[in-house]
């Protein structure tokens, strides 16, 4: 594998890219369809719209190339104290090399610094890999349900963690 850099979001088209490589990725892989890409472009508007010190967004390069992303940002919920993590994605090239734990330890860093207590994030029950990372990173799952809006049916998981006690 190549040069893998983590930087964070904010060179031309890096939004662009988040929203793109999500649509075609879990089409491609998942069946989504054009519901989900919608999700998706809500995400990052909200994410945009927030306090900019407290989010941040990154892109993981390969060779100067994207292959990665990852966000965080306070809660949906609105719980001053909980951040959210989101947005993340690997290029199938990028994955089984470690870089989704480095994004997910990137984004807990930053929760940790930036004084949130809690992180949430939201995934689908077919998001296996992801949700073992999340799993390994010391999130519990919180609440689950059927969830539409994505094409195929799917099951809405949402995890948390503390983000007190030791890193990672």
């Amino acid at each position: 594998m190549g040069d893998v850099q983590i930087r964070e979001w904010g060179a031309p088209g890096d939004l662009g890219w988040v929203l793109k490589s999500h649509g075609e990725l879990y089409a491609a892989e998942y069946g989504f369809d054009h519901s989900f890409e919608q999700s998706v472009s809500r995400t990052i508007a909200g994410f945009a719209q927030a306090d900019p010190a407290r989010r941040r967004g990154w892109i993981a390069e390969l060779d100067g190339r994207r292959i990665g992303s990852i966000a965080c940002s306070p809660s949906d919920i609105g719980e001053d104290e909980v951040a959210q993590l989101r947005l993340l994605l690997l290029h199938p090239d990028a994955r089984g090399i470690g870089l989704g734990g480095r994004l997910v330890d990137t984004c807990l860093a930053f929760a940790r610094e930036t004084g949130f207590r809690r992180i949430r994030l939201f995934t689908v029950d077919v998001l296996t890999a992801a949700r073992a990372l999340y799993e390994r990173r010391g999130f519990t799952l919180t609440h689950q349900a059927p969830h539409a809006g994505f094409g195929p049916p799917v099951i809405g998981i949402v995890y948390e963690r503390d983000l007190a006690g030791s890193p990672g």
